[in-house]
């Protein structure tokens, strides 16, 4: 071995953290299900209590098991720390909890995800924090919507549901000079593909749920960046807050999935493609939306930010919402499902689905067409996927051109 040469990605999502030798010669770390741990002395519990010594007091704030998650994340992300959590929105709120207070706003692109967009309105919105929404593709609506107040500045890359770009360099450098602090949601990427600390942001936020677990048997959520935001987010957003807490059951779950993640992306990514160019020169389709596409508007982005595209495509039919929906009625091997991420193909109707807490004029404003489907490429042959999608395609447009 190079010992001057640092391991790659897919040795640290193996290895990282763990000495077989140190657990029995455990191939495979130990679960720790427990929720509290016994102090040597009264002495010693005091000292864990006030910061003084490392080490567990109860799960609801670290268990070992979930430690050897957060450290091995935060290191293929690229950060100093990283808190494992019950749910990707456990990990948006307890964050968001942790750094706004009341009179404080939050610069936040176009397009999100419905329970996030549902969260800014509902939840910061109703405690007195201000919730921007800005084209956060242009830099100078970036430089617009920031003001006085403006203590953060969220966005997704690419979008859910239409595949949006951000520029994470550009953005964290405007915010930044304004004194807001960057958090990005980096699940549709991955770290396999999108490292935002490096880029400038301050915060990462997963979805665990998705590519990390990558079995879809699991939820949970995950956030990485310097050592001191997370213990803010520890002890003030999770532990006080939210009580959004892994179990140390799916955070063994998560650490098998990391094992395979560079593996599986690299297949996503490689069936995606060949599905997007399929749809793209399709009859009845009228739009796709995919990175890797030299049509797509942000190419060039993507090409810079992403050595690879993802398995996420967007595509409207050229009958709109009903030509959609006789579509995705019609598959036989993916699955209309929400979630992502999964081996399985899985497709859905964000207006109707994910993102059904957008009113429809809400929907319109913010990027998100009636008609759009959402698709997360999977794991199948990819042979088999494209005969599903086609015989769909093709019937769907014979119905509508009966």
């Amino acid at each position: 071995m190079n010992q001057h040469r640092p391991n790659g990605f897919a040795t640290r999502a193996i290895h990282l953290g763990y000495d077989p030798t140190e657990h029995a010669g455990a191939l495979t770390p130990p679960l720790h299900l427990t929720s509290t741990f016994a102090f040597d002395s009264v002495e010693q519990g005091a000292a864990l209590f006030a910061g003084e010594r490392a080490g567990h007091i109860y799960s609801r704030i670290s268990n070992p098991t979930l430690d050897l998650l957060e450290r091995r994340v935060a290191d293929l992300e690229g950060a100093e720390a990283g808190l494992a959590l019950a749910s990707g929105m456990g990990a948006i709120t307890s964050v968001m909890w942790s750094f706004l207070s009341p009179g404080d706003e939050l610069v936040t692109d176009r397009t999100l995800y419905g329970c996030t967009f549902a969260f800014m309105r509902h939840g910061l919105a109703k405690w007195g924090v201000k919730i921007t929404h800005a084209d956060l593709t242009d830099l100078d609506a970036v430089r617009a919507a920031m003001g006085p107040r403006t203590r953060m500045v969220y966005f997704e890359t690419p979008a859910n549901p239409n595949m949006r770009l951000v520029d994470i360099a550009a953005v964290s450098a405007v915010a930044h000079r304004a004194g807001a602090m960057v958090v990005v949601d980096n699940t549709y990427a991955t770290p396999v593909l999108t490292r935002p600390i490096g880029l400038g942001a301050d915060i990462v936020v997963h979805s665990a749920t998705k590519y990390m677990g990558g079995h879809g048997d699991l939820v949970g959520g995950i956030a990485v960046g310097r050592a001191e935001d997370m213990m803010q987010v520890r002890v003030v957003g999770m532990k006080d807050m939210t009580g959004a807490v892994m179990s140390p059951f799916n955070a063994m779950l998560v650490l098998r999935g990391l094992k395979t993640l560079k593996l599986r992306m690299e297949r996503h990514c490689q069936s995606a493609a060949i599905v997007a160019e399929m749809l793209a020169t399709h009859p009845g389709i009228a739009a796709v939306y995919y990175p890797g596409l030299a049509a797509f508007a942000q190419h060039a982005l993507a090409k810079r930010q992403m050595p690879g595209f993802g398995a996420m495509i967007a595509f409207e039919l050229k009958g709109g919402l009903e030509a959609g929906m006789a579509m995705m009625n019609r598959l036989k091997l993916i699955r209309r499902a929400v979630s992502l991420g999964d081996a399985e193909s899985l497709i859905q109707h964000p207006a109707s689905m994910t993102h059904s807490t957008y009113t429809a004029e809400e929907r319109q404003a913010h990027g998100i067409s009636e008609g759009l489907v959402r698709l997360s490429v999977g794991l199948e042959e990819i042979e088999d996927i494209l005969d599903d999608l086609l015989q769909a395609l093709n019937a769907s447009q014979v119905r509508l051109s009966a």
